[in-house]
């Protein structure tokens, strides 16, 4: 069948269930991801530059297509001899100058190095880091759409892929974020590279981030020392966070005493560079199919406090024994008592604070 995103359409097979199964060639549901991406590619061409572009595990190639519609020097590479065909095919529906390599990514990112890289594999990205932090000069874009090893559910398998302890949280989209960006910080970390977040978001079952690079030792210090654990109560949602490697929780928890779970190393500082993504923002076009959710959730991205957790209203109000109401209201109270709050991109329910969980109770109380 074929699909127009953007200014291109390519093929893809059809598929009954797609995004499902081993032979993966394209998913509808990310339309929003790859628009994004779009914007994202053309904020970092005019921040920093940039000429060349990987679709590192291209499947059908739309990814590719669409970078080289919007003037990138693109190099789309998979294993599969299928998908390479189709992405000399699609190429050339769109009448679209690229370059298209039948080879293991990981080993045209050790071969080869590019300005942006961008990994979405199905699955985790895990087994292409390394790789792809040595492939990149600038920019590296990563989707991973294992959220249940992410975000604690399949514990052991998230501990095995992201050499982290992940805790399934009510929390558990910005978990699954945190955990990816320790992964490819620390990867980024053992070659002397900081990779740092300019945008991020967990949107319908994938995360997805944008690193941005600079090289030297200090830097990737740097990085190193916003890695660290959080600490988090099932009973009463109280939390806490702390940087250091080496985590230290309390005994139990300081509100309501009951024993606390310890997720980390995850990443705590900025996901978002508010800047980066009005930047981002500014570059999404009325042709863009998902235009008007684009800009929405960049303007929520923007916005977002810097905290690593964010609360869900419902659950707290449950937990207390109270109905829910309007969130503007309720965060309209907690500014009001003296705290900052925002809303978050994780639901509609969700918001950040600096107030912690007795604060907050006792701050939108009727």
């Amino acid at each position: 069948m074929r699909v127009s995103e953007g200014q291109v359409t390519v093929e893809v097979p059809e598929q009954a269930d797609a995004g499902k199964g081993e032979n993966v060639f394209f998913n509808p549901v990310q339309e929003l991801n790859r628009d994004i991406t779009v914007a994202a590619l053309r904020a970092y061409r005019e921040r920093s530059g940039g000429e060349t572009y990987l679709d590192a595990t291209a499947a059908s190639g739309i990814r590719g297509v669409r970078a080289a519609a919007d003037g990138w020097e693109t190099t789309l590479c998979d294993v599969d001899p299928d998908a390479v065909a189709l992405c000399e095919r699609n190429l050339e529906r769109n009448d679209l100058a690229g370059a298209v390599r039948h080879e293991d990514a990981n080993v045209l990112m050790h071969a080869e190095a590019f300005d942006v890289v961008d990994v979405d594999p199905f699955g985790t990205p895990i087994p292409f880091a390394d790789a792809a932090v040595q492939g990149t000069k600038g920019l590296l874009c990563v989707t991973a759409t294992d959220t249940a090893p992410l975000c604690g559910a399949h514990f052991e398998s998230g501990v095995r892929s992201y050499g982290a302890v992940p805790r399934n949280t009510e929390f558990h989209a910005e978990m699954g974020m945190r955990v990816l960006l320790s992964a490819m910080v620390r990867t980024a970390a053992r070659y002397d590279i900081a990779a740092r977040p300019v945008l991020s978001h967990a949107t319908k079952h994938y995360a997805r981030t944008y690193l941005d690079f600079e090289h030297g030792a200090t830097v990737a210090n740097d990085c190193i020392d916003d890695l660290g654990h959080v600490h988090h109560c099932q009973r009463c949602l109280w939390r806490a966070h702390e940087r250091g490697l080496i985590a230290d929780p309390p005994a139990e928890c300081p509100n309501c005493g009951e024993h606390l779970r310890t997720a980390g190393p995850i990443w705590l500082a900025r996901t978002c560079d508010p800047a980066f993504a009005d930047a981002v923002a500014d570059q999404v076009t009325d042709e863009l199919g998902t235009a008007e959710e684009a800009r929405e959730l960049l303007a929520t991205l923007a916005a977002e406090l810097d905290t690593p957790t964010h609360y869900d209203q419902h659950r707290l109000c449950k937990r207390w024994g109270r109905g829910a109401e309007a969130m503007d209201a309720f965060l309209a109270k907690l500014r009001a008592a003296g705290h900052a709050a925002s809303r978050t991109h994780y639901g509609g329910t969700t918001f950040k604070t600096d107030a912690d969980v007795a604060e907050i109770r006792d701050a939108t109380a009727e």
